[in-house]
């Protein structure tokens, strides 16, 4: 089997290269010529910038909470391809994405017999073996995100019992639009004809955007601003960290209240799910050579904002500047990232994640404020984690972060929790 997933993840890498496609004409043919599985199974569909990946973690653990089979779907992975689809938070296995390559590979031929553009794309595969397995596994729920934006993303073939917009930021601007309303556009194009859109603590000009589209689909609109007001303490608590998760548990809670009693979703089963519900890497606490370390994927603008009031909360309560390791992907992301850093950090220790498109050491260097006076360093992963129990930055009383691009803390992750596996880097760009 490993020479099989081998030469199959070697299949998906070579769609990979080819680059991204927007557009869901083909992933529409693509799930006609597989007997549409999206529709064997109801589901809830997120968009956002941020936020999309802890919302459906959440409404996986409410859900299951409730008794009830869920399928999640997201995207990218941290190590494993077989994250971004789980039953039951069952990962995807290798076997099954080698049986589902080669079912799916004489039906993508076929779709794209007329034209050869019409191949679906890395991502389209994923999808659609996302909804073969939630269908073949009978799940009662598919929660399932966007992968970019989403009215031409291949997820949005879905007509879902509720559509989800968690948050509007300016990230992906070159694909999306310039604006936060032009994003805006592109995230409420999930939303469909009398279907419930919930949505999380939006700018004014993107709320707008999305309240004129829903009014013009006949999708009634549920505001967490509108039903939970501006003081934190009126929001639920959950098991993430931050004021932002609650604001994220908050979305959850009125997506659960959009489904009947039938559901069993009460008060106490979604309380529950919020308190059970886990996500790697959004401020996730660990230890590692008896040091507190903290892993958390602030890899854009919007994310620089809510890591800059964790960063200070975690001086405040611990009298200390942590450590920071940092790699990310495009200037547009670092700037803001490495600015709210500088102003938290006694060092930091910046890397390269193993992707094309991350920032060379100059260019990050390049953009930390001059008026940082702490340590900066060149550094790897491996350099920094050489083994699952050794640190290598820091002293025996500092807090280690991790931060910035996702990517990043799959690397971390697969050196520090050997037990999920080597890590799939070559796929997880898309």
């Amino acid at each position: 089997m490993s020479t099989d997933y081998a030469a199959t993840q070697d299949y998906l890498f070579s769609l990979k290269a080819k680059g991204v496609k927007f557009g869901i004409d083909r992933m529409r043919l693509l799930v006609a010529g597989l007997g549409h599985p999206e529709r064997a199974t109801p589901a809830i569909h997120l968009a956002g910038t941020n936020g999309k990946g802890s919302v459906a973690a959440m409404l996986e653990a409410i859900f299951s909470a409730a008794g009830w089979r869920t399928g999640l779907y997201t995207s990218p992975h941290l190590v494993k391809l077989g994250e971004r689809v789980q039953v039951a938070r069952q990962l995807l296995t290798e076997a099954e994405i080698v049986g589902y390559t080669r079912e799916l590979l004489p039906v993508a031929e076929a779709v794209s017999r007329g034209s050869p553009d019409d191949h679906p794309s890395f991502f389209e595969f994923m999808t659609a073996m996302a909804f073969l397995q939630f269908a073949r596994k009978h799940c009662d729920i598919a929660i399932i995100e966007t992968g970019l934006g989403g009215r031409l993303d291949a997820t949005n073939v879905v007509t879902p019992e509720v559509a989800v917009i968690t948050s509007i930021g300016l990230d992906h601007c070159d694909m999306l639009g310039d604006t936060l309303e032009k994003i805006a556009a592109e995230k409420a194009g999930i939303i469909k004809p009398g279907k419930p859109v919930v949505i999380g603590r939006l700018p004014p000009e993107a709320e707008a955007v999305i309240r004129r589209v829903a009014a013009e689909q006949g999708a009634p609109v549920h505001s967490v601003r509108a039903v939970f007001g501006e003081e934190i303490a009126n929001y639920p608590e959950t098991a993430f960290e931050g004021d932002y998760q609650r604001w994220n548990a908050a979305t959850a809670v009125l997506v659960a209240r959009c489904f009947d009693a039938r559901w069993k979703l009460t008060e106490d089963m979604v309380a529950r799910g919020l308190r059970e519900a886990r996500w790697p890497g959004r401020w996730q606490r660990t230890r590692i050579g008896g040091r507190p370390l903290i892993l958390d994927a602030s890899h854009n603008p919007e994310g620089a904002v809510v890591l800059e009031d964790q960063l200070r909360s975690l001086v405040a309560k611990t009298g200390r500047k942590p450590v920071i390791v940092t790699g990310v992907l495009g200037a547009a992301r670092a700037r803001p990232l490495l600015e709210t850093i500088s102003r938290h950090a006694a060092e930091i220790h910046l890397v390269m994640p193993q992707q094309s498109r991350a920032c060379g050491f100059e260019e990050l260097e390049t953009l930390i404020p001059k008026t940082f006076s702490g340590r900066v360093t060149r550094a790897t992963v491996a350099g920094v984690f050489p083994d699952e129990n050794t640190c290598t930055v820091g002293g025996p009383d500092d807090t280690v972060i991790v931060t910035g691009s996702i990517y990043l803390l799959g690397e971390v992750m697969a050196r520090i929790e050997p037990e999920r596996g080597a890590i799939e880097n070559r796929l997880q760009d898309f």
